[in-house]
C-alpha cells in the first residue's frame, strides 16, 4: 500500500491545503465535496503536487514538515514546479 502526502490549490482565493492520505483519489473527491470540515469553506480545489511514501508513517512525518517548516511561498514553487501529468494518472482525469 501507498501514502500520499498532497498539496490542494483552492481556486476560490488560490490558499493552499497540505494533507495525507493512503487513497488519494478518494479523499481528493471528499475535498471537493465539501465534507472535509478544514477546507470546506474554500471548495473547489485543484490537486497542486503529491509525493508517494511506502509508510503512513513517512508520509506523516513530510506531511508535518511540510506544514512546519515550509513557508506558503516554498510551497507555491512545488506546485508550480511539479509535472501535471501525474496529476492526471492519479486521479484519472
Amino acid at each position: 500500500m501507498s501514502y500520499y502526502v498532497y498539496i490542494l490549490v483552492s481556486r476560490k482565493d488560490k490558499s493552499l491545503y497540505t494533507g495525507q492520505t493512503d487513497n488519494l483519489q478518494k479523499r481528493f473527491k471528499r475535498h471537493n465535496q465539501g465534507t472535509v470540515k478544514s477546507t470546506k469553506a474554500r471548495i473547489p480545489y485543484d490537486l497542486g503536487y503529491f509525493e508517494t511514501y511506502p509508510t503512513r508513517a513517512e508520509a506523516m512525518w513530510r506531511e508535518w514538515e511540510l506544514k512546519k517548516k515550509w513557508n506558503t511561498e516554498r510551497k507555491q514553487k512545488l506546485v508550480e514546479n511539479f509535472d501535471r501529468s501525474r496529476v492526471v494518472e492519479i486521479l484519472g482525469l
